[in-house]
């Protein structure tokens, strides 16, 4: 961090600060108290006051406004975004920010706008073009890193970001960033390239290791190697491996084994690979193996190199230019014995694996012999005989049940033919056609007794109605009937009897002979 980064953390916070970046005093509406403007924010205009008659019809259509509605001032979106955004540049300015970079987005202008992100939250970030202080190969998407920026308000979106104005990878600062250009460089140079990657020799006899002396890396390796394959043969070309100009030092250690490698004659033996190595460290510590000079001489180097620097989480550029990269020194002793190591354990197991083969040999050859005599019992003739036997017996049952079954079928069928000609005799016929004309026959019979009854019981219906109305119920109520004696006339009115006129009168039983007066 800058100077810039320090006296911002070290500056004292005012209270008076740290009340004004409350956004709860921000937006305070308190009853009875009107709101003091912001500094250097105009008031809003006053609206002009309504005419008397409009004031007196409002007064009568709305109900009365409370003291706190009457003093309550109102901002735009416009004037609260710009207070928002003097507040967090004034009280904020250039700070320090760390986060992983995601959304990256690169306009066609120039400009770079990323987010800022960490576990919990994210930042809008903008990088513009003519910020000359910044790599901009270091803005790469997933890239966890350190930026010191000013914070602001966008105010066509209403959001804050911060305004990019230095970065750095995370926590490495200067030193990560030349190793990521380094190995940038290197990289599109072909120097990691897996096509030049030599596979080492399944055998070495001799190889060459370059680390410090007194290491602890050292003792490792000859531990590893003295229990693994202690007929290897080491030459040790010493060097620091830490410090200033140590790097100069280690890729001069490369090349003296390359000259001892080829100043050999014929007959002498020759190395096989080099071992590169040193224990673990910071990144201050394992700086030597980062530079270009040691990834040049590990590139040019005629013989395999092994890599193992640091721990399993440390890489360095030497690890990607040697072509077997070992993730501590114990690891790489191991794969470069690994080849005699296997050679020796294949050699010591071989009697136990030669009596397992035997033991298994033997065992896939009983089991051929079983099946072999398996298969004979099966084929001898006196098991075809028995065969024959058992098919004979299972034939002639199969016989019999046939012909139980044909004699069960023909029963069934001729019990079924007698029973069809005793349906269709003609004397059972005409015996059942007699039983359903009989039975029609008294259906028919009871048919006509049952009308005859319904009709007599109708005649009486009406003989009852007809005698009801007839003049014989009236002659039995005590009335007569006047009729003229000589033509018979029922006399209906006073006014058709004459004086002396002989009148016949019947009652209910008999008539009355009588003469008008």
């Amino acid at each position: 961090m800058d100077s810039d980064s320090d006296e911002w953390f070290t500056a004292p916070v005012s209270k008076a600060a740290k009340s004004q970046w409350d956004f709860g005093e921000l937006f305070e509406q308190e009853a009875l108290k009107k709101p003091t403007p912001p500094p250097n924010v105009p008031a809003p205009p006053s609206p002009a006051p309504p005419p008397a008659s409009e004031a007196r019809l409002a007064a009568s259509a709305k109900p009365q406004q409370t003291v706190a509605q009457i003093n309550r001032k109102v901002l735009t979106v416009s004037q609260l975004t710009a207070q928002i955004r003097r507040l967090l540049e004034g009280q904020l300015g250039q700070l320090w920010v760390t986060g992983e970079i995601t959304n990256l987005k690169t306009q066609s202008s120039g400009h770079i706008y990323f987010t800022l992100k960490d576990t919990s939250a994210q930042l809008s970030c903008v990088l513009f073009r003519g910020e000359l202080q910044v790599d901009r190969s270091l803005v790469q998407e997933g890239q966890k890193v350190t930026i010191r920026g000013e914070l602001t308000v966008y105010e066509m979106r209403g959001q804050y970001q911060l305004i990019v104005r230095k970065l750095e990878l995370e926590g490495l600062g200067a030193l990560q960033a030349a190793f990521e250009k380094l190995k940038q460089k290197l990289n599109g140079e072909g120097l990691f390239a897996k096509e030049r990657k030599r596979a080492l020799p399944k055998y070495p006899q001799r190889i060459g290791l370059v680390t410090s002396p007194t290491g602890a890396a050292l003792r490792d390796v000859l531990h590893v190697i003295e229990r693994r394959n202690p007929g290897l043969e080491i030459v040790l070309a010493p060097c620091r491996v830490q410090g200033e100009d140590a790097g100069i030092e280690i890729a001069n250690a490369i090349r003296l084994l390359n000259d001892f490698h080829s100043r050999g004659d014929a007959s002498a033996r020759k190395l096989d690979l080099i071992l590169l190595t040193r224990g673990g460290g910071s990144l201050e510590d394992l700086w030597a193996f980062n530079e270009e000079i040691l990834a040049r001489a590990i590139f040019n180097s005629t013989l395999p190199v092994v890599s193992a620097v640091g721990h399993e989480i440390d890489f360095t550029i030497s690890d990607f230019v040697a072509d077997i990269r070992a993730a501590t020194p114990s690891a790489a002793a191991e794969i470069i014995t690994e080849g005699v190591f296997a050679s020796c354990q294949f050699v010591s197991e071989s009697e136990r694996r030669l009596a397992q083969l035997v033991k298994q040999q033997l065992a896939d050859k009983a089991y051929v012999l079983k099946q072999t005599a398996q298969r004979l019992e099966r084929l001898h003739p006196r098991r075809k005989f028995n065969d024959w036997l058992q098919r004979l017996d299972d034939l002639q049952g199969s016989l019999v049940r046939c012909v139980k079954q044909g004699a069960r079928d023909r029963r069934i069928a001729w019990q079924n033919l007698r029973e069809r000609l005793g349906r269709v005799r003609p004397s059972l016929v005409l015996r059942q056609r007699r039983e359903v004309l009989e039975q029609a026959e008294g259906r028919l019979r009871e048919q006509a007794r049952h009308r005859m009854r319904e009709w007599q019981n109708v005649m009486k219906g009406l003989e009852a109605r007809l005698r009801l109305l007839g003049p014989e119920q009236v002659l039995a109520r005590g009335y007569s009937i006047t009729l003229d004696a000589q033509s018979g006339k029922v006399i209906r009115a006073a006014t058709e009897v004459k004086r002396g006129q002989k009148l016949r009168s019947k009652v209910k039983t008999g008539e009355i002979i009588s003469s008008a007066e």
